[in-house]
């Protein structure tokens, strides 16, 4: 599964938690306590998993990472950078309000507290053969959309059909779906176009379900609704929040649906507890921070250690008024790194992207920037199983070696590690390195400056939408400068921003792309050839390459587990070798900043700490809190 994205509010900012929570994947086999069923038909599951059981039987009354009885009540307030003008977060055009997500249930919901976990949700169970050529949905009865109308089968298949079409990442994700039709009353089954695609009957109970009917229909204004195009008609959903009110750039509030058709179901109860959640946008984290402050938000997710580690002796926070935590998580640490656009010729030779990566001085950005606290990534799915470590053996080796002469030879001889400059001189050498790299590639100096055979000059523009990230960027600018690099940053907004990436109309971005413990059909739309020329991928660094597409099928079609990860650390460290990016760091802690007015179950969740699912408005501290204010 897949998750934190960038550090930047990406094209689909609006649908985010949803996307990611649907983008979480995986190849392995699929196992789940079921109920009884006649001999001759498919076991019928109540959940599915991809890392072994799930933990719940079919049984259960509650999650046990739930307060079941938590009241209900009280506002949520957050922030969002940068500006919305859509209510389709299914449409790569525009910019997607934050929190839509909240708006449409799926036919199954994720666990946080279980790696790549899904508990029926709109569907009542689910079924596919010992060859996983299909997968069979019986849909609730009572489950409906917020008009009142029932969810059907029709319901499910539009959904599907829809989403492929108009969205490069369903187009992508559900490649190997090639048909739906009802097959009951209250029953979906979806073909799949090849067999021992083990994970497929999960993600497509990721799919979210969206009315036909309203989206078949005219708008407020008289025209077709079109699930392509951006919008600022309130859409109509099925799941615990509607839209309340908003204002394009300015703010959006969702109301909860207190007559919610699931609000008493085992994988829902104890959570979304909040009457509203609502999203003020700011231009960026500066201001944001202050209302923060303020008391105008009610939490801050913290990103910056310097902010963390500097900017919180505020009133509130001496007075106990403020609460900050690092709370810990067991997610896959995402690979967050400068990423180079290949489609731009400058960068097609990977010496090049070795040479800038070698110019990157990660320690001493920790020790003066970051106070220490990052940890520098090493692989496309560090602090996992999944992370490849030393030289491949066994099975990764054997499937290495099928690839042989399609593979950067250091995949076999050497272990990938980032440069390190932890002694003195060492930069310096690294420095040497990778000037001796951009001789080897053509790059020449001439007047201080890197040139080609043709006398035009290396140019590296990095691209940012956070302007607070601009003094992370200008030290490894100035490095690259030393090396003859013509380096600039550019800091954009985050419609222009989003334009310029879905549209691959960059040099560098900062980039991070979230994994899950059980990677899968995502890997295609991350790294895949089809991809990379495909508007709207997540494949900005525009990869073709027959290796990496070979490993990601080897990853889709897995057997068991231990094919899985040898396939998947096989992925990682031609990845890697290929020097696609420049990695940073990351932080194995959710940073919290909350006004101190909530409750929370005593465990959360492992996977994060999920608070707009499952933490709720203390009434006692709330008004406590405002008592002390009002001081």
């Amino acid at each position: 599964m897949t998750t934190p994205t960038s550090p930047h509010t990406g094209a689909l900012a609006g649908h985010a938690l949803s996307l990611l929570a649907m983008l979480i994947l995986a190849a392995l086999p699929l196992a789940a306590k079921a109920t009884p069923s006649a001999a001759a038909e498919p076991v019928r599951h109540h959940a599915l998993s991809l890392v072994g059981k799930p933990k719940f039987a079919a049984d259960f009354k509650h999650f046990d990472w739930v307060n079941p009885d938590a009241p209900k009540g009280g506002v949520l307030r957050q922030s969002d950078i940068g500006t919305f003008d859509s209510l389709n977060g299914y449409s790569i055009q525009g910019n997607a309000a934050e929190g839509l997500g909240l708006l449409d249930d799926s036919l199954m919901i994720s666990s946080p507290d279980e790696p790549s976990t899904q508990y029926c949700l709109i569907c009542e169970w689910v079924s596919y053969p010992d060859d996983f050529s299909s997968a069979t949905f019986k849909l609730r009865q009572g489950a409906r959309f917020h008009d009142g109308q029932p969810i059907t089968p029709d319901d499910v298949i539009f959904s599907m059909q829809t989403l492929k079409v108009v969205h490069p990442q369903f187009a992508l994700y559900y490649k190997n779906v090639s048909k739906a039709e009802k097959t009951g009353d209250l029953e979906v089954t979806f073909s799949f176009d090849s067999k021992g695609n083990r994970e497929l009957p999960m993600i497509v109970g990721e799919l979210p379900i969206l009315p036909k009917h309203f989206w078949n229909a005219k708008g407020a204004n008289g025209e077709p609704r079109d699930l392509a195009k951006s919008s600022l008609e309130m859409p109509l959903g099925s799941g615990a929040y509607r839209i309340k009110s908003f204002e394009p750039a300015r703010q959006i509030t969702y109301e909860r649906v207190k007559d919610y058709w699931a609000k008493d179901l085992p994988a829902v109860r104890g959570q979304f507890n909040y009457d509203e959640i609502s999203f003020l946008y700011f231009r960026d984290a500066v201001p944001a921070f202050e209302a923060f402050k303020s008391g105008q938000l009610d939490v801050w997710p913290e990103t910056s250690a310097n902010r963390w580690n500097t900017q919180y002796g505020f009133d509130a926070v001496t007075k106990g008024m403020v609460k900050k935590e690092a709370l810990p998580h067991k997610r896959v640490a995402p690979m967050q790194a400068f990423a180079f656009n290949q489609r731009r010729k400058q960068f097609q030779d990977p010496r090049v992207r070795q040479a800038f990566a070698l110019a990157f001085n990660f320690e001493e950005a920790n020790k003066s920037l970051f106070y220490g606290q990052y940890v520098r990534v090493a692989s496309f799915f560090d602090n996992s199983e999944l992370k490849s470590s030393g030289l491949p053996q066994g099975r990764e080796l054997e499937i290495l070696k099928e690839i042989e002469k399609e593979v950067p030879a250091e995949v076999f001889t050497t272990e990938w590690k980032n440069p390190v400059n932890a002694a003195a001189g060492d930069f310096r050498k690294n420095m040497g390195l990778a000037a001796k790299l951009f001789q080897e590639a053509g790059w020449t100096q001439k007047g201080g400056a890197l040139v080609n055979a043709a006398g035009e000059p290396l140019v590296a523009e990095v691209m940012l939408v956070q302007p607070d990230f601009e003094r992370i960027v200008l030290p490894y600018v100035k490095e690259l400068e030393k090396l003859g690099v013509k380096a600039t940053i550019r800091i954009v907004d985050t419609s222009q921003y989003k334009r310029r990436i879905d549209t691959y109309d960059f040099d560098i971005i900062v980039h991070s792309v979230a994994q899950s413990h059980s990677p899968g059909n995502e890997q295609r739309n991350y790294w895949g050839s089809a991809a990379a020329d495909r508007e709207g991928s997540r494949n900005v660094m525009g990869i073709k390459n027959s290796a990496i597409d070979k490993l990601i099928d080897r990853v889709v079609f897995a057997k068991d587990r231990d094919e899985l990860v040898a396939a998947t650390r096989a992925l990682d460290r031609v990845l890697l070798w290929n020097h696609y990016l420049v990695p940073q760091w990351h932080y194995p802690f959710e940073r919290l900043a909350v006004w101190d007015k909530f409750g929370r179950p005593e465990r959360l969740p492992s996977q994060a700490a999920s608070l707009s699912r499952v933490w709720w408005i203390d009434d006692a501290k709330a008004k406590a809190l405002a008592a002390q204010k009002s001081q």
